[in-house]
């Protein structure tokens, strides 16, 4: 008797335990986005998302959306994030608009809720704190806050490994940021813009910081800044024929960088998108500036 009741209390126990591993198994069958479909918009976003390990549920992203290119090359484009169309998102079908805070016009967004679809807005930013907020918020809309955790962690932590390479600089190189498409649109990066943002982040110094936001290009600007360095982004530089087309913008050619032709580019969304690659990005410019500024 004694021994059929522990066979019989054996089998409780066991039958507690597949129950709860069940109802485990079910919890994590509902916590997976199987029917998640992804319409990011924003470059910066749109690298959150692959890098949570959601890749696979994007169905559609917007032309800022250019990392990891392997990856979005053969998804549907959305459009310029601020010049939405609601007929184009709702095709994809999706359950999940990712936006940056610059995503437009008002009204599309407006459509897009009113036809059922959950649209989430994330920050923009122009700082470390900023970027991981920006991260933790698409975690959060994805079900991923641990993961976003992890991530945002990282990037504090790559980012001030980047930044101690360049604490006791004593001459911070006076580095004028221009944004170029095609020759005759020229704008420089004052205070309050990204270029102006991971600038401080390696210590350098904007040449264009009496100006705030983005300026048109002037040649009394250009020479009054006095650049000891040019920093332009990749695309930018290739929309004015190279360094050899931008040295031809008047009053360029007379300043310290124009004199020794110092010109520096970065890729375009690594520059100034502030996304998980922040760490990489701040690196990057960091050697950039401050080789050109050791090369006089």
């Amino acid at each position: 008797m004694k021994r059929l009741t522990l066979i019989l209390a054996a089998c409780l126990v066991l039958f507690g335990c597949t129950k709860k591993a069940e109802k485990h198994e079910q919890l994590q069958k509902a916590a997976e986005p199987a029917e998640m479909r992804i319409v990011s918009v924003g470059g910066a976003v749109t690298e959150i998302v692959f890098e949570l390990g959601l890749g696979a549920h994007v169905v559609g992203v917007d032309t800022s959306s250019l990392h990891p290119a392997e990856a979005i090359g053969g998804l549907p484009k959305v459009g310029y994030q601020r010049q939405l169309s609601t007929e184009g998102i709702l095709s994809l079908r999706p359950t999940l608009v990712l936006a940056t805070s610059e995503a437009g016009p008002p009204p599309v967004l407006d459509q897009l809720r009113a036809a059922g679809v959950r649209v989430e807005i994330v920050p923009e930013a122009m700082s470390v704190e900023g970027t991981k907020e920006k991260v933790r918020t698409v975690a959060r809309a994805l079900g991923r806050a641990e993961a976003g955790d992890t991530l945002a962690e990282r990037i504090e932590k790559e980012v001030g490994s980047a930044r101690a390479k360049w604490k006791d600089v004593t001459a911070p190189p006076r580095v004028l940021p221009i944004y170029a498409r095609g020759p005759n649109h020229l704008l420089i990066f004052g205070r309050d813009t990204a270029a102006h943002a991971m600038l401080e982040l390696v210590h350098a110094e904007n040449a264009a910081a009496s100006v705030e936001g983005a300026k048109p290009l002037t040649p009394e600007a250009v020479v009054q800044a006095a650049p000891e360095v040019v920093l332009v982004p990749s695309r930018g530089l290739d929309s004015t024929g190279n360094v050899e087309g931008l040295m031809k913008i008047p009053g360029l050619a007379a300043t310290p960088a124009g004199e020794s032709k110092r010109v520096v580019s970065m890729d375009d969304l690594l520059l100034l998108g502030f996304g998980p690659r922040l760490g990489e990005a701040v690196t990057r410019l960091g050697e950039l500036v401050h080789a050109s500024q050791d090369a006089q």
